[in-house]
């Protein structure tokens, strides 16, 4: 999956790709999200590498070996990084996040409207827990706002979940 956005700012994703292999089928309604983060994330994002030359940036997301791998370059194709994490942090949240997400879904087609926000409040949490946990997996590696990290983790989360 490759999406673009053309924009002029340095320290931004413009492209990012999602490795084909590394993805699993999903609901209609978790490849809509996976498609709405990808969407918002090329519109707004920042993204830096620490210690690279500007960007903007083109960014791969896989899973190799089990290991989240962003590989990292200038549009041009230049290479700029590859950083691999361990999926290990990560599996309890993506579990938790997939659990919650369902619920939500599921509430949305049959619940009342204070249970659909109770639990959609739930799912924010979650989101925001894996969201920090990506950035400080990511601090001395690349610098990003929050709305950023946000975005990331449901891609992330898209690719765990085959794991």
């Amino acid at each position: 999956m490759n999406m673009m956005r053309d924009k002029d700012h340095k320290h931004r994703i413009a492209r990012l790709d999602l490795d084909e292999r590394s993805l699993s089928a999903l609901s209609a309604d978790s490849e809509h999200e996976r498609r709405v983060a990808i969407f918002d994330l090329l519109e707004e994002n920042t993204f830096k590498p620490v210690g690279a030359s500007d960007g903007p940036y083109a960014v791969m997301l896989s899973i190799v070996d089990r290991r989240l791998v962003f590989d990292i370059s200038l549009l041009d194709g230049s290479p700029v990084r590859r950083l691999i994490l361990s999926l290990t942090p990560f599996r309890r949240i993506v579990r938790d996040y997939f659990m919650i997400c369902e619920s939500y879904y599921d509430a949305i087609r049959t619940a009342a409207p204070a249970q659909i926000e109770a639990i959609d409040m739930g799912r924010r949490g979650i989101h925001n827990e894996g969201s920090e946990l990506l950035e400080e997996r990511l601090k001395d590696k690349v610098e990003m706002d929050f709305d950023t990290a946000r975005r990331l983790f449901t891609l992330i989360s898209a690719l765990h979940v085959r794991t």
